[in-house]
């Protein structure tokens, strides 16, 4: 049986290899047509939290955020995997106000911030933890007010038979051009339903987000909305520090980022970010062993971007801290070895 992975980013110690990653990535442009590829780019994967735009797409394109008058913050916010600051919780409350639901309707489960002078804070105030910290909530907010615009069930919300789930399932699958009993169904998390399809299907779904001039119009429209708050909001994605904010702030509108668990990232290039007429890319990367320490797949996002020919040397300056090389260092401070991508992008 043929490996789906190639090895794609390794770290060093003095002039020795001493750890390798392996992994997958399609490249592929709105049309449909594979641009580039790592490993197999029909390897079957879960795309974790980088399905949260196409989550929240159903609900978009029958104008909840209308409806309930939704601002750009919060609607990247429902596309999140926030951080849990203040300043994220705040934006939740708000949008749940306008909505009427409470933190007491999520099933999202908890856990403490990801951003650790939060989680710091809150331990010295004694403030009692709830889901509103959890980095999904944004996206189960949005899925109760979908479930609550189409008078369904708030208590279960989360099942795979949900009128909402069964929606996102058919929007996920048709914009992922793949018909939606071929999606590999699991439990994110978060116990919301999570998609499993080829990396090169993702990607097309990542190119077509960005680049929706196939699509009929009330999708399109609802694809932009996406997209702009996303791309308008990126402290709403991740936070303080984080992959996705910095590089889709270095972007400068031309980026869409979104992480997702178990090595997973999903990239998007705005129409003519590669030049005048070019088409949206969505790009699919899979780190074989999950990239417990994220230091492969941001590596990997940037050399891939790197190669073609997006980003400038100020917009490299600005990622430095993720790569696509980086220098490894000991508790004294001495430089030990590298971090840095292994592999020459298969152009097609």
């Amino acid at each position: 049986m043929t490996d789906p992975f190639q090895p794609v980013f390794e770290v060093t110690r003095g002039r020795i290899v001493e750890s390798l990653h392996f992994g997958a990535a399609a490249i592929v442009d709105s049309h449909g047509r594979l641009i580039a590829s790592l490993g197999d780019q029909q390897l079957v994967t879960f795309l974790r939290s980088s399905a949260k735009p196409f989550q929240a797409l159903p609900f978009i394109e029958l104008g909840g955020h209308e409806k309930f008058g939704l601002t750009q913050r919060e609607i990247s916010l429902m596309c999140s995997s926030h951080s849990g600051t203040d300043e994220h919780v705040a934006v939740l409350k708000g949008m749940q106000a306008r909505i009427g639901v409470t933190s007491a309707d999520l099933m999202c489960g908890m856990h403490y911030p990801t951003d650790d002078e939060t989680t710091d804070a809150m331990k010295l105030r004694g403030e009692v933890l709830t889901p509103d910290r959890h980095n999904c909530s944004g996206k189960h907010t949005g899925m109760l007010a979908h479930a609550k615009m189409r008078g369904a069930s708030l208590t279960t919300y989360v099942d795979f038979h949900h009128p909402i789930q069964e929606s996102i399932l058919n929007t996920f699958a048709d914009m992922c051009t793949i018909p939606a009993e071929q999606v590999e169904l699991g439990i994110d998390g978060c116990s919301a339903p999570n998609f499993a399809v080829p990396l090169y299907n993702a990607a097309l779904g990542y190119a077509r987000l960005c680049d929706p001039h196939e699509l009929l119009p009330a999708r399109a429209d609802a694809c932009r909305v996406i997209t702009s708050a996303m791309t308008s909001h990126p402290d709403m994605i991740g936070g303080p520090g984080r992959f996705d904010t910095l590089l889709m702030r270095a972007g400068n509108g031309s980026i869409l980022s979104k992480g997702g668990a178990e090595g997973f990232q999903a990239l998007g290039l705005l129409p003519g970010a590669l030049g005048a007429g070019s088409p949206g890319i969505g790009i699919a990367i899979k780190i074989s062993d999950g990239d417990p320490t994220d230091r492969a797949r941001s590596g990997v996002a940037l050399a891939i971007l790197q190669s073609l020919g997006l980003l400038n040397e100020d917009q490299l300056a600005q990622m430095s801290v993720f790569g696509p090389q980086t220098q490894l260092q000991n508790y004294r401070k001495l430089f030990v070895g590298v971090t840095r991508p292994s592999f020459i992008l298969d152009k097609k």
